[in-house]
């Protein structure tokens, strides 16, 4: 280690390769990053899930139905809405801290929220504007990633 206390080039290069973070470098002048684009979108995505799994516990917690309705209904309704309550907050916060796993878990839980709507439109009732809009999304998210990825290679 040099004596000014400042770390070698060896033990950087080790640090940025544990990172599952999706690093911000300056650009260029007049350049669009798309890691810098992806982490902005990620963070939008972010706030958008916060206040899905926020509505979630709503319902858990009454606010939104009538306190007891929750308790009242099936176990497969509230295994759904307990397992969003959980997944959409962890995907959030995954998502601000602009993760590799913040976006893995939101695919997860986009999947989970479409499959689920597909197969069982009782439990998870999804519009036909909800689903494009689903879908839409996850179509931006990987075409930004496949994007951030190609320019840093």
């Amino acid at each position: 280690m040099p004596r000014n206390g400042s770390q070698g080039p060896s033990t950087h290069a080790a640090r940025e390769y544990l990172s599952d973070r999706i690093e911000e470098r300056p650009a260029a002048h007049g350049s669009l990053r798309w890691s810098f684009v992806l982490t902005g979108f990620m963070r939008i995505l972010a706030i958008v899930w916060i206040m899905k799994g926020l509505s979630a516990w709503a319902v858990i917690l009454g606010i939104w139905t009538p306190i007891g309705q929750f308790e009242a209904r099936s176990m497969g309704y509230q295994a759904t809405i307990i397992y969003f309550a959980l997944i959409d907050l962890i995907a959030a916060v995954g998502l601000w801290m602009a993760s590799t796993w913040g976006g893995v878990m939101w695919l997860l839980a986009i999947m989970s929220h479409l499959i689920l709507a597909a197969f069982f439109p009782g439990i998870v009732s999804s519009g036909l504007l909800t689903l494009a809009f689903f879908l839409t999304l996850m179509t931006i998210y990987l075409a930004m990633s496949w994007l951030a990825v190609r320019e840093t290679h």
